[in-house]
């Protein structure tokens, strides 16, 4: 599977500081230190429908990491999945009579259409679950052989005992883990399970439904939280950098996918943190499929509204807080995007050295990106007010708000 086109990232003068982000792990912040080549890995869409708002505030966030990183002169190796077969696809298929591949296909590829007119810089390798497959086989067949996994009526599911750090990635209680399994795909009320909790591994082959060779595992098809655990083991190791996502995935997805590569290696932690984003209400509840309170980019794009506009909308709300969508959240981004092209349309202007420091520090600040906007307007606001006399500030505004914010003015 193919990712997006690179938008080019302009240099800046100097080196930009090493990114303090909030760790859901230790609840803290923590101070990242990458090698020469920072990891990260964002867990991406499940394509039965376009991207919503929601979807891109998350993609922004970790865009934003990776804005960092390059301005600290480091290499990015950013992965992310797709999860190309699952059930609320197969439902979606179903209910609109259409050949699953297809949707996921067209969805897919809308989604990264939207990625490349909101400037998100793409990942180096873009794996969907299916073509992941044969290297999920394996690992699951290793769990199985370990005794970390258990069949069940044809199933198999893995042990979430078998790891003694489970629990250390959302810290929640067993009631609320029970809950939330409940919501967001599990099937804790499962007769014959060791733990309500226990997610699935491998699914067999169901009638109807597609399936793969799952070699000693039967035909079937793979669980969801394995999927990612074999991407990232792949392609990045244990021990990256970043694990990233909505706020969401905390629980179940990525305390199940810890567990999985940590019981397979042996090695504690899979992530060195784990960031997440918040989420974007509509009309009082949260952004989601299920709901279909949407309020998608491709929409806002057919509409006329620039691109550019919408990241800004995205920026001026911290990404770890709830926020709502409204009207007027974008006509006030539409108007910020309008004072500063006008702002670095001049030929000269107020010195622009301090802004690219003050920008700098704030998104190194757990990426707090509304700083970073208000440090911009101050400057925009002086320039279209009394303008100056140095030629080249107009420009390097212009390349640092492209460069760390991702906006091209």
């Amino acid at each position: 599977m193919h990712a997006w086109p690179a938008s080019e990232v302009p240099a800046l003068p100097g080196k930009g500081r090493d990114l303090r982000i909030h760790d859901t792990a230790t609840g803290g912040r923590i101070t990242l230190d990458p090698g020469p080549v920072a990891r990260i890995y964002v867990c991406g869409i499940t394509p039965y429908d376009a991207t919503h708002m929601g979807h891109a505030a998350t993609y922004n966030a970790f865009d934003l990491v990776q804005r960092v990183w390059l301005d600290t002169k480091r290499q990015v190796h950013y992965v992310q999945n797709v999860t190309d077969v699952d059930d609320p696809l197969l439902e979606r298929a179903v209910r609109d009579g259409q050949d699953w591949t297809e949707l996921a296909e067209r969805e897919t590829a809308l989604f990264r259409e939207d990625m490349t007119a909101l400037r998100m810089l793409p990942p180096k390798h873009y794996i969907g679950a299916v073509e992941a497959i044969p290297g999920i086989v394996p690992l699951v067949e290793r769990l199985r052989d370990v005794g970390a996994a258990y069949e069940l009526d044809g199933d198999l599911y893995f042990s979430v005992e078998t790891d003694p750090h489970f629990g250390g990635v959302s810290h929640l209680d067993a009631e609320a883990m029970r809950l939330l399994s409940a919501e967001r795909g599990g099937d804790p009320e499962r007769p014959g399970k060791k733990n309500p909790l226990d997610p699935m591994l491998w699914m067999a082959a169901r009638e109807g439904e597609p399936s793969w060779d799952g070699a000693s595992l039967g035909p079937g098809r793979p669980g969801w939280h394995i999927e990612c655990v074999a991407i990232a083991l792949d392609h990045l190791g244990m021990g990256f950098d970043v694990q990233g996502g909505g706020s969401d995935l905390a629980f179940p997805h990525h305390e199940m996918g810890a567990s999985h590569a940590q019981v397979l290696t042996g090695e504690h932690p899979f992530a060195q943190a784990y960031v997440h984003a918040g989420m974007v209400a509509l009309d009082g509840e949260k952004m989601s499929k299920s709901r279909g309170n949407l309020v998608f980019v491709s929409k806002l794009r057919r509409d006329g509204v620039d691109p550019a506009a919408i990241r800004l909308a995205l920026l001026s709300h911290h990404y770890r807080s709830d926020w709502e969508w409204t009207d007027q959240v974008l006509a006030d981004a539409v108007e910020r995007l309008g004072k500063w092209r006008s702002a670095v349309s001049r030929p000269d202007g107020l010195p622009a050295e301090a802004l690219v420091e003050e920008v700098r520090e704030a998104l190194a600040d757990d990426l707090d990106a509304p700083a970073a906007l208000v440090a911009v307007d101050r400057w925009a606001e002086r320039q279209n007010a009394e303008g100056g006399t140095d030629e080249g500030a107009p420009g390097l505004v212009s390349r640092t708000v492209d460069a760390l914010l991702g906006v091209a003015l």
